[in-house]
């Protein structure tokens, strides 16, 4: 008994299937991308790239694709649908470069009868002419059953009998679907079985949808029972809930079931990122293998596990998929969590600054802030350069701005254990906070210096929420300082930073002396 494991065979139809997609449509160029990355990069053994007779436009992307995998060396793992349509969908594959057709015939008496109106033989007589024409101009020759999973159900006779009267037509593979996405995997085990044991010779592909959220379980069903090939498509694109998933197919073969695929699972997360942009439709950041966040630990008890011993770690590692493991920063953060964090940007703090650090963290996740790593570095500097007067706090802010119209600012703030109520207005929030701070420090005998500089940063990630750093230099007698401020909203890290100017002077020049 052979100990070899078996190589299972993956068709993606991102190109034909995942078009059918509501709301996607791809350029010859996305088509072109797609089927080089899917062949040359990820390397599935097949891809459906079109249905034929769609448009002219769509004949010569076709033709495109054909002509670059015949060049690369890819020639015969290019497939387009045709129809039982004798000449015509045969002859725009040929005229498109085309070498396999997947010709769709009625897997169902139902489809049959009330769509085509004709009967099993009629539409068997259909089917070989189409074959018979299609081998003649040097095709290769799959069919599909559509809605074999119904027919199987409804009427079996009317399958077998359709398949014993193709037997002998020259097909290479006879593709079998879960048209409707509605076979439990326990079905898929005892339908598809039934079809290898009685066709032993025959090459069957599955193909599932996942209308039930079956498709992955259903195709570990199909090849328990016995099926070699499998299509799926990227980011489970695909009419209704889609197809197959691509990437959690390939892995659960591989990880579950001990099989041999030809994908390179590296190439996974860059594939489904062209898809993505290509498609307009988004990846949820949930999806496993390739969401964005299947690799982020949030509470701080996994990310101490990690630390520990790797006790929250499975064979899903993010390096397989050329990706990295990284720890969220927020309220649920613990200091394994920065720990990690630090550990990725080189860097080391004390024990009592972790605490600080941690502590700010914790403080902007309670107000739902995201966090990045690229954040950190923000907040370390901030912390560090901290002190803890509390000359002047900041109890309430209020802004307004408008487009061409003065900006005005109402505040409420503790001035040495004295409440002050103040507005101001300003070319700007920042300069009508200036205008109402100075208001309150005047009845303490404070103003603030004069401001020499003033820059605002956000973290190399870019992202719209990322915390933005405020750094002001202030002439203090001839004596440059700086502060710094930290805030998702860069006027309120601008309002921080001039409130740590003001509680350093005042600091200095003692309380005595502002009282």
């Amino acid at each position: 008994m052979s100990t070899q494991p078996r190589h299972i065979q993956l068709m993606d139809t991102t190109l034909r299937d995942g078009e059918q997609t509501q709301g996607v449509s791809y350029s010859p160029d996305e088509k072109l991308n797609i089927a080089k990355a899917l062949l040359q990069s990820l390397r599935v053994d097949r891809i459906e790239v079109a249905s034929a007779r769609v448009s002219d436009g769509e004949k010569h992307g076709v033709k495109r694709i054909n002509d670059w995998a015949r060049a690369e060396g890819f020639d015969g793992r290019v497939e387009v649908l045709g129809f039982v349509d004798h000449t015509r969908s045969v002859d725009w594959i040929v005229e498109a470069g085309g070498s396999v057709m997947n010709l769709l015939t009625k897997g169902s008496e139902k489809h049959c009868r009330d769509q085509l109106g004709k009967t099993l033989q009629q539409h068997v007589d259909d089917i070989l002419k189409t074959i018979d024409y299609a081998l003649g101009k040097g095709l290769v020759v799959n069919v599909y059953l559509e809605d074999w999973s119904n027919g199987y159900r409804d009427n079996r006779t009317y399958v077998f009998e359709l398949m014993d009267k193709l037997l002998h037509a020259g097909i290479t593979h006879f593709m079998l679907p879960d048209t409707l996405g509605v076979m439990s995997p326990e079905e898929v085990f005892d339908n598809l079985g039934d079809m290898c044991q009685r066709y032993p010779e025959l090459h069957f592909d599955f193909h599932p949808h996942n209308d039930y959220g079956l498709a992955t379980a259903n195709v570990m069903a199909a090849v328990r029972a016995g099926i070699n090939s499998i299509h799926c498509t990227v980011n489970c694109l695909g009419e209704r809930a889609g197809n197959a998933s691509l990437a959690q197919v390939s892995v659960v073969l591989r990880d579950k079931m001990n099989m041999e695929l030809s994908i390179d699972e590296s190439h996974l997360m860059r594939t489904s990122n062209i898809v993505e942009n290509f498609s307009g439709k988004r990846v949820s950041a949930n999806t496993p293998i390739i969401g964005t966040d299947v690799f982020t630990q949030t509470a701080g008890i996994h990310a101490d596990g990690d630390q520990k011993g790797g006790l929250y770690k499975s064979k899903l590692v993010p390096e397989r998929f050329s990706r990295i493991h990284s720890y969220a920063l927020g309220k649920m953060s613990g200091k394994a969590s920065l720990k990690k964090n630090l550990e990725l940007l080189e860097l080391e703090l004390s024990e009592e600054n972790q605490k600080k650090v941690l502590a700010r963290i914790v403080k902007l996740g309670d107000s739902k802030q995201t966090i990045t790593t690229d954040d950190l570095p923000f907040i370390i500097a901030d912390v560090l350069e901290s002190k803890s007067y509390q000359h002047i706090k900041l109890l309430n802010c209020s802004i307004t701005s408008g487009f061409d119209l003065e900006s005005t600012v109402s505040i409420r703030v503790d001035v040495q254990g004295k409440q002050h109520v103040a507005s101001g207005c300003g070319n700007g929030g920042f300069d009508a906070f200036i205008d109402a701070v100075n208001k309150v420090m005047k009845l303490h005998d404070y103003t603030l210096p004069a401001l020499v500089d003033y820059e605002v940063r956000i973290p190399k990630g870019g992202h719209t929420s990322a915390l933005t750093e405020c750094v002001i230099t202030w002439d203090c007698e001839h004596k440059m300082r700086k502060t710094r401020g930290v805030h998702s909203n860069q006027v309120f890290a601008a309002i921080l930073a001039a409130l740590r100017i003001i509680n350093i002077e005042l600091h200095e020049l003692g309380k005595d002396k502002v009282d």
